[in-house]
């Protein structure tokens, strides 16, 4: 029961959040401290076993949310620094589920070269906007998270089944979540993307949620 009240309340706070996220209105700040808490909470009363590195990766998401509220580069790349050990820890989730003497490599290594070539793209994209100190640290998150994709492709791979699918698919709305974040904060054209903060957390609120969700399918 607690479980299903803790859920209502992120998508209920993740709901006002996107509306002022589509009006592009500051009070989307108010409600952004909350979200992942909700969502840590509906993982936490949904399992009688806490899967550690999955609660860590949550939390790391959540400090993530609040230091890049307040406006300037530093507090993005503390930001960033957070999530990349939220990528870490999910990496660690996904790891331990994988029987790597079944991965077909001619399929996972081109798609990883994918994720890595789609992030490069991103920051030659924004390099004139970007402070130069910062561009190796942003190619290095990006290649987190595409490497916290690759182990979410090979654990559905090894397993095959729904709560795997849910939780690539969430982790493939994390990347998408986090390219279009660089793109609309540093690319010279502000307004290349449409409701660019609504964009932004709208892929990644479904995404930890359905990295979460398939995580629980699967047994924590």
């Amino acid at each position: 029961m607690l479980n299903k009240i803790m859920l209502g309340l992120y998508a209920v706070f993740s709901a006002v959040h996107l509306y002022h996220s589509w009006k592009d209105d500051p009070k989307r700040k108010i409600t952004k401290p909350f979200l992942l808490i909700f969502l840590i909470l509906y993982y936490v009363f949904s399992m009688d076993r806490i899967n550690v590195p999955l609660l860590m990766a949550l939390f790391t998401s959540w400090l993530g949310d609040v230091l890049l509220i307040p406006k300037g580069d530093k507090w993005f790349v503390f930001g960033g620094i957070s999530f990349i050990f939220c990528h870490l820890f999910f990496i660690t989730v996904y790891y331990v589920r994988i029987s790597f003497a079944g991965i077909p490599w001619l399929l996972v290594i081109p798609a990883a070269i994918l994720y890595f070539s789609v992030g490069l793209k991103v920051v030659l994209a924004v390099k004139d906007n970007t402070p130069k100190a910062m561009l190796p640290l942003m190619y290095f998150y990006l290649l987190c998270n595409s490497t916290m994709n690759v182990f979410a492709l090979m654990q559905l791979i090894t397993l095959k089944n729904h709560g795997a699918l849910t939780a690539f698919l969430g982790a493939l709305l994390f990347y998408i979540s986090d390219c279009i974040l660089f793109l609309v904060r540093y690319h010279k054209n502000r307004n290349l993307i449409p409701k660019k903060h609504f964009a932004v957390m709208l892929a990644y609120l479904l995404g930890e949620l359905m990295i979460t969700v398939g995580i629980i399918m699967m047994g924590g």
